[in-house]
């Protein structure tokens, strides 16, 4: 851990200048024409004061024209007043902060007077409750309106710094939780003054120390960037057990992120175990993986690469990996003119549009109901047909007078047929015929149905008589009550001549 007689306002200017001409640094202007490496923010604590200020320049040209863009410094903690801010330099590191706009001044901060004087854990323990009930608020309110009057309202505060350790008399460890509570007390002191726009740095140790820093972790409402210090010594034999240990550079990354805080590494560099070029490597290396906010190493002896001339392999490291590599002269892209190869017109076949027949449907046709027209069947009548008699040659008779025999016939009654036009067939005498013709029926006329016919009433029969010794036979036909109804009382006649001497053929 770095001694703390490199934060004392009496470092004298010929030590700084022994120092400067020890490590050899040059005194030549930087080159302001010289390209930039890494974005993240990298400075080195030079010195408290001016001269801290005025060695930027230099160790930017050191490092190849490398951007020095944060200046780190400490308030002394002798006394209220200087942590009040009531010191001279802070005006030259504000100027220097102001020439651009993306420079980051960073200001430790003590929380108790005597800070280095070794008092004693109760002694602690009272000023921290004495803390905690805002008695020191007033000095803190102070230290903001300094800061904002000087024109640096984002400063990045780191407040009580290496608060798990036994260094300072901020220390945590006496008293954690009212610990905590001045450390909320300080914010609130310095954020209540109009203008400011503080960052607040929680950094502990590496490691253990006197007590696990996650136990003084005061609030993710009162801190705003998870800082580590940490230097090449233990706990842990390597770099690796500096990244695993409890509490170590793993845990800090990881406790940063679960709270959702940037990590920051303002203090680290070399220590115990004098020129380790690895440890350089490594913590670069480690650096530029976890990309901190920014980063500062402490560039005095026995810490430093650049003033301190004891740690020339450290130093060979940490220059090769942040000098910008100098781009080297940009050889023109031969230009290798494209062939125009044509490209060949392939025709486009004609591909013929299939034409798709449009499907006829056929517009079903409903049939219209034929109402069948009630067809009344005409009856068929048979036309009687008369015996056939063969001619009987009768002997030669002389004539003798036969009585008339009555007539053989039935008397049938016929029913009238209703239509009056079916003619009644009468005997016809005078047409000797040998054989009878059966008259002819006719046809019955078919009732309307829309017209209704009247029945005539039924007439008495008739019964033609023949008359005395005639020769004309009559039979009545019975064709039935139905029939007999249209075609009337028929009968079939049939005519002898008696007088040629022929006798009655039955």
């Amino acid at each position: 851990m770095p001694t703390p007689r490199r934060r004392l306002a009496s470092t004298c200017v010929g030590t700084v200048t022994a120092g400067l001409l020890a490590t050899g640094a040059a005194l030549a202007a930087p080159d302001e024409e010289a390209p930039k490496g890494s974005d993240i923010a990298m400075g080195a604590y030079l010195d408290y004061g001016p001269s801290g200020v005025a060695r930027i320049p230099y160790l930017s040209n050191w490092l190849g024209g490398k951007e020095i863009r944060v200046g780190h410094t400490y308030l002394p903690g002798d006394r209220w007043a200087g942590i009040e801010g009531n010191v001279s330099f802070l005006a030259d590191w504000a100027a220097w902060r102001q020439e651009e706009d993306d420079r980051m001044f960073v200001l430790n901060v003590p929380m108790q007077e005597r800070n280095e004087e070794r008092v004693s854990d109760l002694q602690v323990a009272r000023l921290i409750r004495a803390g905690a009930q805002g008695e020191y608020d007033s000095h803190f309110k102070r230290l903001a309106e300094r800061l904002v009057g000087l024109g640096v309202p984002d400063t990045v505060i780191v407040l009580g710094w290496e608060m798990n350790g036994t260094t300072y008399t901020h220390r945590c460890g006496p008293d954690p939780e009212n610990w905590k509570r001045y450390w909320k007390r300080a914010v609130a002191a310095m954020r209540s003054v109009p203008g400011q726009k503080f960052t607040f740095d929680f950094a502990p140790n590496r490691g253990t120390d006197a007590i696990g820093w996650t136990k003084c972790y005061p609030g993710d409402d009162v801190v705003d960037i998870v800082g580590m210090d940490s230097y090449d010594q233990g706990p842990g034999t390597d770099f690796d057990d500096q990244i695993s240990q409890p509490y170590g550079l793993q845990q800090h990354v990881d406790f940063a992120k679960a709270h959702g805080k940037e990590i920051s590494y303002p203090e680290w560099g070399l220590f115990r175990r004098g020129d380790n070029p690895e440890y350089v490597r490594r913590m670069l290396k480690w650096i530029e993986q976890h990309k901190p906010l920014y980063h500062t190493i402490t560039d005095y002896c026995p810490h430093g690469v650049w003033q301190c001339k004891q740690n020339p392999r450290s130093s060979k490291v940490f220059k090769e990996a942040l000098t910008p590599q100098e781009p080297g002269p940009v050889i023109p892209t031969p230009v290798v003119p494209t062939p125009v190869i044509p490209t060949p017109v392939v025709p486009t076949p004609q591909i013929p549009t299939p034409q798709i027949p449009t499907p006829q449907v056929p517009t079903p046709q409903v049939p219209t109901p034929q109402i069948p027209t009630p067809q009344i069947p005409t009856p068929q009548i048979p036309t009687p047909q008369a015996p056939s008699i063969p001619p009987v040659v009768p002997p030669v008779v002389p004539p003798v007078d036969v009585p008339a025999e009555p007539s053989a016939e039935p008397s049938v009654e016929a029913p009238v047929s209703p239509s009056p036009e079916v003619p009644v067939v009468e005997p016809s005498p005078a047409v000797p015929s040998p054989a009878a013709s059966g008259p002819v029926a006719p046809s019955p006329a078919a009732p309307s149905p829309s017209a209704p016919v009247a029945t005539p009433e039924p007439a008495e029969p008739t019964t033609p008589k023949p008359p005395v010794n005639n020769t004309q036979w009559c039979v009545p036909l019975n064709f039935g009550e139905w029939l007999s109804k249209l075609v009337g009382n028929q009968a079939v006649c049939v005519k002898l001549d008696w007088s040629k001497g022929r006798l009655w053929p039955f």
